[in-house]
């Protein structure tokens, strides 16, 4: 297969007119990517077990021009994918040797599968190119992607929105966000939020023990010593950069200034 090449299989049947369901595998630098053809199908079953035929069909074809343990990025857009389908996928690339390693949908039910299948997910906006050259300046965010999950070291979780995780962020896990990320267990990985430049969104953690924190284009590293007592902190964007409280009441304490770019204390009474 020639560098950027794209492979489709050919037609299964050539009595039939109807065209065979196409699975494209196309190198891009140092990785594969695979893409599934973006149709619900009309026969769920039946639909499947022909694509799965059509992927080894590809992967056998062309095995051998690739070097073992080369990381494969799934495209699907917007195809339903189940538990069960992720694991046939992981199963004919094994066999090829080769590993998935990040699944790019615009689909939220298949991120979450993929995310607690224990993959990196991008979820894209429809009609999002996969790879823009400039940034998008729309501020609307996505619905929230809430998973169950532990994040494992060397997975990513991309959404065009706030991200909720119940569970950990274990070193080396990496949350993106365009929105807030609130982590309803331990922090310990990666974090950023606001990752198209927006100053106002915040990370929230039930015990914040992060790598590095990321808002907006701001960039902070935790302090070396831990603190005595654990408990829900909150990491937002001041003038003087990225500042970590207690959550506790943190919205009525604090408020966004747009002229500052950041969030400053408000002015409390003092008692009588």
């Amino acid at each position: 297969m020639n560098p950027e090449s794209t492979t489709s299989l050919p037609n299964g049947n050539a009595n039939t007119s109807k065209p065979y369901s196409q699975v494209h595998l196309k190198r891009a630098g140092k990785k594969l990517l695979l893409i599934l053809p973006d149709t619900e199908p009309k026969e769920g079953n039946k639909d499947w077990i022909e694509l799965l035929q059509d992927l080894k069909y590809c992967l056998t074809h062309h095995k051998g021009t690739w070097t073992p343990g080369t990381p494969v990025h799934l495209l699907v857009e917007n195809r339903l994918l189940d538990s069960r389908q992720f694991h046939n996928i992981g199963e004919a690339l094994e066999a090829a040797e080769l590993k998935l390693t990040r699944v790019f949908t615009t689909r939220r039910q298949t991120a979450i599968t993929a995310a607690t299948a224990g993959y990196s997910v991008e979820q894209e906006t429809p009609k999002r190119e996969l790879f823009p050259t400039e940034m998008s300046t729309q501020t609307n965010l996505n619905e929230p992607l809430y998973l169950k999950t532990t994040v494992r070291s060397g997975v990513a979780i991309r959404h065009p929105g706030t991200i909720i995780i119940q569970g950990d962020v274990n070193p080396g896990g990496e949350i993106i966000a365009d929105g807030d990320i609130i982590i309803w267990g331990h922090l310990r990985g990666i974090a950023h939020a606001g990752a198209k430049g927006n100053p106002q969104c915040c990370i929230m953690a039930l015990r914040m023990q992060p790598t590095q924190l990321r808002i907006g284009e701001a960039v902070a590293r935790p302090p070396g010593d831990s603190p005595e007592v654990f408990e829900p902190e909150v990491a937002y964007l001041t003038t003087e950069g990225i500042r970590l409280k207690s959550a506790l009441n943190f919205n009525k304490t604090h408020t966004f200034t747009a002229k500052e770019k950041g969030w400053t204390q408000k002015n409390t009474p003092n008692p009588a």
